[in-house]
């Protein structure tokens, strides 16, 4: 189930780029989820634990990947706790999260309205409103009351 709080956390991790540089594990970078999730957002091709091939740039290391890539593997694998700010992620990695919580419990922080009108069908907690939702436009209305706050 994927829950969304609006604002800061305590256990937020605000620049989640910078998290996964320091904190990623190589058995993260070759599933089948993380290989899909880097072809989809980045375009490059998963060669091994350490490079990609990117048609634009040739050989890149992880380090080298988007920080909306970098920010959805964090939410996939990282077990420490913490959550991650989803707003380091452009509205393309939406489809994404929605993904990662289908699979497990995922909390986010969002510092805008992301737009997940192309993740299709989901159902996600707002933790301002303690209130669920199910597909975008709920999602919205419920984004937008927070921000008349």
């Amino acid at each position: 189930m994927l829950t969304i709080h609006f604002g800061s956390l305590d256990n937020e991790i605000y620049h989640p780029p910078t998290w996964f540089d320091n904190q990623y594990e190589d058995e993260w970078i070759l599933t089948d989820l993380t290989k899909s999730m880097i072809r989809d957002i980045d375009k490059p091709k998963v060669t091994g634990t350490h490079l990609t091939d990117s048609p634009a740039l040739g050989s890149i290391s992880f380090r080298e990947i988007s920080g909306g890539t970098k920010t959805l593997i964090l939410m996939a694998y990282d077990t420490s706790g913490k959550v991650f700010n989803a707003s380091a992620c452009g509205d393309n990695c939406a489809k994404w999260i929605i993904e990662i919580a289908k699979r497990k419990d995922l909390t986010i922080v969002l510092h805008h309205v992301m737009d997940f009108s192309e993740a299709g069908d989901f159902e996600a907690y707002i933790d301002n409103t303690k209130k669920t939702v199910r597909g975008y436009e709920e999602y919205l209305n419920e984004a937008f009351r927070i921000e008349e706050r």
